[in-house]
Parts: structure tokens; C-alpha cells; sequence
């Protein structure tokens, strides 16, 4: 059996799909910010997107980040009660964000 060919249709790699915890939209993991509940029982950005542990996904803006953080948004996606501390930094980091979809920072 011959490999496939580009002209016999060889479909692209799919993106998987992930729901961002604040808008609850839908959109490609790699567009998305993964936080992670770490086995020690905090909660981190995970760069990577590869760290051990439960994790939720967060639009790259500052409007869906401070929704996540408001309420029990975080607490329900990670099914724990964040640090105080960890949300502190979790707030820091969010101001670097850009304020919508598409602006710059």
C-alpha cells in the first residue's frame, strides 16, 4: 500500500478545541491560557501547557481574566479554592494582558 499523497487529500492536523472558564467560548488550545491546579494544590499559569495537574483555559485578555477570577469561576474549573497569594499573581499577571481580543499590549 502507497503512502498518501498531497492530491489524494492528506487532511491537516486537527487543533484541539478547548472553552475558555470566563466566556465560556469555544476556540484552538494554542490560542488559549492554561492554568493548572499543581498536586501541591496550587494554582499556576502553565506556559507550556503540559504541566501535571487539572487545568482550565482563560482567553489571552484582560476581561476574561478578571471574569475568571471574579466569583468561583477558578474554584469550580480546577474544583479547589485558590491562595490568596495565587490569586494575587494570577491578577498581576492579567494586567500584562491587553484589555480586548486583538489589542496589543
Amino acid at each position: 500500500m502507497e503512502a498518501p499523497t498531497i492530491a489524494q487529500g492528506v487532511r491537516p492536523r486537527r487543533q484541539p478545541q478547548r472553552t475558555c472558564i470566563a466566556c465560556r467560548a469555544e476556540q484552538g488550545k494554542r490560542e488559549l491560557i492554561r492554568l493548572v491546579r499543581t498536586p501541591e494544590g496550587r494554582v499556576r499559569v502553565d506556559p507550556s501547557g503540559k504541566a501535571n495537574g487539572r487545568g482550565a483555559y482563560v482567553h489571552p485578555n484582560r476581561e476574561c481574566w478578571e471574569k475568571a477570577l471574579r466569583g468561583g469561576t477558578i474554584k469550580n474549573a480546577l474544583k479547589i479554592t485558590p491562595a490568596v497569594d495565587d490569586i494575587e499573581a494570577l491578577r498581576a499577571f492579567g494586567l500584562a494582558l491587553p484589555a480586548k481580543e486583538g489589542d496589543s499590549v
